[in-house]
């Protein structure tokens, strides 16, 4: 029988969202977190061929911060493990090398971000390198996590009891993530995560919610955060169906 899953966004943009799942375990929960940062390929400099460095940085120094560039990882099946795209950069100072300095051969994976800065170039001083960059895993390397910040908490149900007498005081109740009220989803941040704050004449009683959890994702421009969850989920299921094979044998 097939599981039915709730999926409901709560804030959403193209690098970072917070959305509610219902309907899983928390095995289930912690194994799209961890598909998120190990698994789901992308694309990162793995070799750089210095044709000429008179900065004041070692050629292996540049060499990792080239490989620390975002960029931007094409649709499954444009690319294979083994498929090498090259990058070059040519810059004279006086001025900075940045990430956008960087010319792709291929316009399907580019720096993600224009602006990261690479080294500061003194007058007279020139970076020219090529580099080549191919898809890998988080698991191998952490220049290939495009999720650079991937957690998730339950869902906490707030439910407003009896009201304060005149004279009681009302004690500082912090919460963190999204709570449901009435059937409302609220992040906490809307009222500094103090349910004082949001309720402060009222008794307030709270609760996990059983098969519900909310993740918070934010990426580093190698795609979007749709794709980022899809692709996690996608390697589950292939893992399960390579298991599934091995167990049938």
């Amino acid at each position: 029988m097939t599981e039915q899953y709730e999926v409901e966004f709560v804030e959403r943009d193209d690098r970072s969202a917070r959305f509610l799942v219902r309907g899983v375990t928390p095995a289930f929960a912690n194994g799209v977190r961890r598909a998120m940062i190990a698994d789901v390929p992308t694309m990162a400099i793995d070799e750089v061929r210095f044709i000429e460095n008179s900065s004041v940085m070692f050629d292996e120094q540049l060499a990792l911060r080239l490989g620390l560039v975002p960029l931007t990882t094409p649709p499954v099946g444009e690319f294979d493990d083994e498929d090498v795209v090259t990058l070059s950069i040519d810059v004279t100072g006086p001025g900075t090398a940045y990430s956008g300095d960087l010319v792709s051969s291929d316009g399907l994976v580019e720096p993600a971000d224009q602006n990261v800065p690479i080294i500061n170039l003194k007058d007279g001083q020139r970076l020219e390198a090529e580099a080549d960059a191919r898809l890998g895993r988080g698991k191998d390397h952490a220049k290939h996590q495009g999720g650079v910040s991937v957690g998730y908490r339950h869902l906490q149900r707030v439910e407003v009891g009896d009201e304060l007498a005149e004279f009681d005081d009302r004690e500082t109740q912090i919460v963190r993530g999204v709570i449901e009220d009435d059937g409302e989803l609220l992040p906490t941040t809307e009222f500094d995560h103090d349910l004082a704050t949001r309720y402060p004449d009222h008794e307030v009683h709270v609760e996990d919610v059983p098969g519900a959890f909310v993740f918070h994702v934010e990426t580093d421009g190698s795609f979007a955060v749709e794709d980022l969850v899809t692709r996690a989920v996608e390697t589950l299921d292939a893992r399960a169906a390579a298991l599934e094979d091995a167990v049938a044998l």
